[in-house]
């Protein structure tokens, strides 16, 4: 693990590779699982107040799910994104080819809403987790993300640098500067 600002990093995200391969997996992170994405309370309350702005872009059934029980629900005592008969994310819409796609960055994109989509999305495949005294930052390995690692293993991006906007939007420029010296630390060693 590595300390950067109250934030314990674990080592995955400076020697794994990884770089989203949407042709592979069509999306699948948003579709799979065994609930929605994690919400920070900030983010249900603008999900709530940006509902009518994202709606166009969403599908019926997801519509549907968020109109009977909310824009999310609790598990394991965290807000999460609502599902669609408890299998997609009630923001996911598809393209052409099938893959799957967030109705809120649709939105975002064109200009409708200022919010782009859930930090924990935004994120992935870093999880965080509050702990005692840290926030701790792990990689969530997932066996439907095996063509992103092939991805990263192949353009030698390392998880922190294909997440590097991410990164950067939850915890500052300073933040992410800091993890690039630190591995230019590791690097050394």
């Amino acid at each position: 693990m590595v300390e950067i600002d109250g934030k314990l990093l674990s080592l995955d995200i400076f020697e794994k590779h990884f770089v989203c391969d949407l042709k592979a997996c069509k999306g699948n992170c948003c579709v799979a699982g065994d609930a929605g994405a994690p919400l920070t309370a900030e983010e249900v309350d603008i999900l709530n107040d940006e509902l009518e702005n994202i709606k166009p872009f969403m599908l019926q059934a997801g519509i549907a799910a968020i109109a009977q029980t909310g824009v999310s629900y609790m598990s394991e005592g965290e807000a999460v994104t609502t599902l669609v008969d408890n299998s997609a994310c009630a923001f996911v819409v598809y393209d052409a080819q099938k893959t799957a796609l967030c109705a809120i960055e649709q939105a975002h994109r064109a200009g409708k809403t200022h919010f782009k989509k859930p930090i924990s999305c935004h994120l992935y495949p870093i999880r965080t987790r509050k702990l005692a005294s840290y926030t701790a930052l792990n990689y969530d390995r997932w066996e439907i993300c095996k063509a992103a690692c092939t991805l990263g293993d192949a353009l030698k991006v390392k998880i922190y640098q294909f997440l590097k906007e991410p990164l950067i939007r939850a915890f500052g420029k300073s933040f992410y500067d800091k993890i690039e010296a630190a591995d230019a630390l590791l690097d050394k060693k």
